[in-house]
């Protein structure tokens, strides 16, 4: 949920954007640092609001670059109290920018109503693939040599890989779809071995999505599915919308995404297919370009209905959606719990219980569509 506007204007990937910012740096040093899996703060690293330190890393010879945020022993640390210092692991596959995201921020805040502070008794070690699922297990390892107390894990991907990469850490996902179909966990209240945490259960909600979409445009009897294949929680709500579809008398066509660098070839048959509307399914991909989606939705005139809200704040038309800054907020309640002692095999994995529509009224009325006063009643949010 976090990513850079700059490189979504010019559809290049988080992970070309980033290798163009560390010219000058030594690729072939850096690779070899990542190689041998240590930590480098290389050309001069930024502390960013006394958490973290940044340090690019190459990751491939063909010009992949993740950035690693790299928790540090500050000077606050070692003024610390008596308290036990708590050491949290933070894994995304999307890139952490220096400025929180909502969700971040949440986490964060949860963390300081539950008495923990970064410099006084905890630590927050950041990792991030930068859209690249197979440098997860290098990260996840990274954690456990760091001896973190718990990893926070955001999203499928990166939930997958702290599972895979430790027994004995335990694991806090956040914002994760369907953590039993996917084998994250053996079940929602018993989820047994070390990982539980929140779902957002987007399978089930696909149909919803479709209905009001209906409802909105009574009309509409074709409709576009953007979804990325390679995320097991989309692939889950793909075959549920399909499902769904039926019932509703709607015809899918499906634009299937492996990458970034597929979306531009995928969105352009936008024009030429000429659907009456367009779902697309959140996952990391498509949240990391979200300005771009709801821009080229826009430029086709096509109502959309997303995933997510955050879609809809950078100028999607309507979304029906989790809380995902309460579910972050609610992850921080896990970390405590396990750090004092609670086996995460004995936390039931939490769903939320209230869902939210955003409509937004101004690309409404840019893309001369009426929303139905029954439906703008019914909304939870209505951006003017």
């Amino acid at each position: 949920m976090e990513f850079h506007p700059e490189a979504h204007d010019q559809f290049i990937s988080a992970a070309q954007f980033y290798e163009s910012q560390t010219a000058g740096l030594g690729l072939d040093f850096i690779l070899t640092a990542l190689k041998r899996r240590r930590h480098m703060a290389l050309g001069g690293p930024l502390v960013v609001r006394g958490e973290v330190l940044v340090s690019p890393t190459l990751a491939r010879p063909a010009g992949l670059v993740a950035l690693l945020l790299l928790a540090v022993p500050l000077a606050a640390e070692a003024q610390a109290t008596s308290d036990r210092i708590v050491r949290i692991g933070y894994l995304h596959i999307q890139p952490i920018m220096p400025e929180p995201s909502p969700e971040r921020r949440a986490f964060l805040e949860g963390l300081q109503a539950l008495g923990y502070e970064v410099g006084r008794n905890l630590i927050i070690e950041y990792r991030s693939a930068f859209m690249r699922a197979e440098l997860l297990p290098d990260l996840v390892e990274e954690l456990v040599v760091a001896k973190v107390d718990v990893i926070v894990a955001i999203g499928s991907e990166a939930a997958k890989a702290a599972k895979e990469g430790t027994t004995s850490v335990p694991v806090v996902m956040a914002a994760v779809a369907d953590p039993v179909s996917t084998g994250l966990v053996a079940s929602l209240p018993r989820p047994g071995g070390n990982v539980t945490g929140l779902s957002f259960v987007a399978p089930e909600l696909a149909g919803k999505r479709l209905q009001l979409l209906r409802e909105a445009f009574p009309k509409t009897t074709r409709v576009a599915v953007l979804w990325n294949g390679g995320n097991g929680g989309a692939r889950k709500e793909w075959q549920a919308a399909q499902a769904s579809a039926r019932i509703l008398g709607l015809v899918l066509q499906p634009l299937e995404i492996r990458s970034v660098q597929d979306l531009s070839t995928k969105l352009s048959t936008l024009r030429r297919d000429r659907p009456h509307a367009l779902y697309v399914v959140g996952d990391p991909i498509t949240s990391s370009t979200r300005h771009i989606i709801a821009e080229a939705a826009s430029n086709q005139r096509l109502p959309a209905m997303y995933s997510w809200r955050e879609f809809v704040e950078v100028g999607g038309l309507m979304a029906y959606s989790a809380p995902f800054p309460e579910l972050f907020r609610r992850a921080a309640v896990y970390v405590d719990r396990i750090v004092k002692g609670a086996k995460p095999a004995d936390l039931p994995v939490e769903q939320p219980t209230k869902f939210f529509l955003v409509i937004n009224l101004k690309t409404a009325r840019a893309l001369g569509l009426t929303i139905p006063p029954s439906l703008l009643l019914r909304a939870d949010q209505l951006i003017e």
